[in-house]
């Protein structure tokens, strides 16, 4: 039986909840991972993934106001007649800085979404862990069933490890996860 033990990764990139989403995605693109534990005072507190920081961004409004409360008025045509885009400038009066202003202060911080939220605004705090001897089928059942891309490997209240889909993956490509096939053959007297 292979235990997850056998084929976890025992250096875990850790994040801490404080820290910005610019900066975890940074942590998660330099190592190659889609997703690693969020740790306080070395206790597990949740996960964060690449899922999750989209799930994130996509419910957080994108368009920043940088217009520091100035309205445009709409504007008409020399004959007194409003011009046909006059109405959708009615329409999203509120809707903040005209096209070039947004396109000037594309460096403000107030457009990189990652820079001014926190790994904890988008964690998961429902996170999958086993022991180490835990057998492996076990924890790929348990990510099919969570929809989960890894496990923690936790022993005792200590991370020692994360196993991924890719480990399990792995697993299953070096037949590590296959059981011996014993064959008997029956002897027939007649």
């Amino acid at each position: 039986m292979l235990r997850l033990h056998d084929i976890m990764t025992r250096e875990v990139v850790t994040l801490d909840p404080g820290m910005s989403l610019r900066d975890a995605l940074d942590i998660l693109t330099a190592r190659h991972v889609s997703g690693a534990p969020v740790v306080e005072a070395d206790k597990v507190v949740g996960v964060l993934s690449a899922m999750d920081i989209l799930e994130f961004l996509s419910t957080t409004p994108g368009v920043p106001d940088v217009t520091n409360g100035e309205e445009d008025e709409p504007r008409g045509l020399d004959d007194g007649t409003e011009t046909p885009a006059a109405y959708f400038v009615d329409l999203w009066s509120n809707a903040g800085a005209d096209v070039t202003e947004r396109f000037n202060a594309t460096n403000a911080a107030a457009w990189d979404l990652l820079a001014v939220h926190t790994v904890a605004e988008a964690m998961s705090r429902a996170v999958v862990a086993f022991a180490p001897s835990v057998d492996a089928r076990v924890a790929a059942d348990a990510m099919q069933r969570a929809r989960a891309h890894r496990v923690l490997v936790i022993d005792g209240n200590r991370l020692v490890g994360i196993v991924s889909s890719l480990d399990i993956a792995r697993a299953v490509a070096k037949r590590m996860l296959e059981s011996p096939r014993y064959v008997y053959r029956s002897h027939h007297v007649s």
